[in-house]
């Protein structure tokens, strides 16, 4: 087992083994509530992490009883339309960075993930969640309406649960959210963190080139109209087919022999 070096931060604790990176949330007093400083904080840390090509998968978790409760609200009171303004280009920074780096982001879900907390679940590439997971956009009940979790929300759920959490603000179960496509795995809580790295490792076992070039293509093709969709995907993948790890790739499942990715050491 392998470990890298990594920068340390005020509200992020970070280690890096065998390929998978782990960024715990660590401000448990607050819930790991999404103050502006732990915001900047994440997006550096992902743009550090996605620029290593050590690193195949990076675990999102928070510290203490719960995911993350969103916006740190303490933050939210008497300030001027600028700063407020500043806080949402931030958040969506973090939001985007997130979906852009090279590296597939798991969420490792536990008590709540509510608001901005919701947001960051839903941005995220996967999503496993213990039993006692809670999803919520509780906005409309403090007057602030979930406007930019709803972004997330809404690419991640059907409309009309996304709009019944929208304008009611109740929470949905971890079983709710995996009914609804929010979640890939629900498990017990004394298994989340296993069953997380499990998921991780199996990511990371690919080539980091692969999974980087796959990983950018779906969020482009999402949205495009089918047609439009299979031309770009078709140029994806024709470029793929010339890495030195996909002609290795095919060469090692037709010489039956595990393959030997260009990143291994």
């Amino acid at each position: 087992m392998t470990t890298s070096p990594v920068p340390t931060y005020q509200h992020i604790l970070l280690t890096v083994e065998d390929r998978i990176a782990i960024a715990t949330m660590n401000r448990p007093s607050r819930r790991n509530a999404l103050s502006l400083e732990h915001m900047e904080e994440l997006i550096d840390a992902f743009r550090t992490l996605g620029r290593r090509g050590d690193i195949g998968v990076i675990i999102l978790r928070g510290a203490g009883p719960a995911f993350c409760a969103g916006h740190d609200l303490s933050e939210m009171t008497g300030r001027s339309p600028e700063f407020y303004r500043h806080i949402f280009d931030i958040c969506t920074v973090l939001m985007e960075t997130i979906q852009a780096i090279p590296q597939p982001v798991i969420a490792q879900i536990h008590g709540i993930a509510t608001a901005a907390g919701c947001q960051l679940a839903a941005t995220c590439d996967l999503v496993v969640a213990a039993d006692d997971a809670r999803f919520a956009t509780p906005g409309v009940k403090i007057g602030l309406f979930c406007s930019t979790p709803m972004v997330a929300l809404s690419r991640a759920v059907p409309a009309k649960l996304a709009l019944e959490m929208l304008l009611t603000g109740d929470p949905i179960s971890a079983s709710e959210a995996h009914q609804f496509g929010l979640v890939n795995r629900v498990v017990p809580i004394a298994d989340l963190e296993t069953t997380t790295l499990a998921l991780a490792q199996k990511i990371a076992s690919a080539s980091s080139a692969v999974i980087g070039i796959g990983k950018q293509a779906f969020y482009r093709q999402i949205n495009m109209p089918q047609h439009q969709a299979y031309g770009y995907a078709k140029e994806v993948m024709s470029f793929n087919a010339t890495f030195a790890d996909a002609q290795e790739g095919i060469c090692a499942f037709l010489e039956k022999r595990p393959p030997q990715w260009s990143d291994r050491s």
